[in-house]
């Protein structure tokens, strides 16, 4: 089916991902998680992208990825103020802050120097304990965040 020409997508509808203001809330965002991710490599010199500064920052990511979507979703629908917090936060900051290539390209130096064995347990436990580390954040806010009645689900 074709679309009518005046029936096309603008900057304020559409598919989220194509409108210009949440990209450039994405972006901001990326860039703060991305500087916080390198300062943490600064604090703790010689750690820096060693896999264990790497595997944590990306549990602690997981983690607050899942507690600030389950409490969004608690406190109503995915629109006004929420919207642009899980697109800020989630999308950007904790986006840039996590580093899943940064995990690959660690897993594929692991199985280039032969340690076979250690590039696949590192991998299985850092996407197994995340998703472990995100249930957890879910939990958590499952437990904290106090849901709105349905009549105030859509107010910002």
């Amino acid at each position: 089916m074709m679309r009518r020409h005046d029936q096309s997508p603008t900057p304020t509808t559409g598919p989220l991902h194509l409108r210009p203001a949440y990209l450039g809330l994405a972006f901001l965002g990326g860039a703060l998680g991305t500087a916080i991710r390198y300062g943490l490599t600064l604090a703790f010199p010689g750690s820096g992208q060693a896999m264990g500064a790497i595997l944590a920052i990306n549990l602690v990511g997981a983690f607050c990825l899942g507690y600030l979507l389950e409490a969004l979703g608690r406190r109503g629908d995915d629109v006004g103020t929420r919207r642009t917090v899980r697109v800020l936060v989630g999308t950007g900051v904790l986006g840039g802050f996590t580093t899943y290539s940064t995990l690959a390209t660690n897993v594929v130096e692991l199985l280039g120097s032969g340690r076979i064995w250690t590039g696949i347990g590192y991998a299985l436990l850092t996407v197994v304990v995340g998703v472990v580390a995100s249930g957890a954040g879910i939990l958590v806010a499952a437990r904290t965040t106090t849901p709105v009645r349905n009549d105030e689900r859509t107010a910002a």
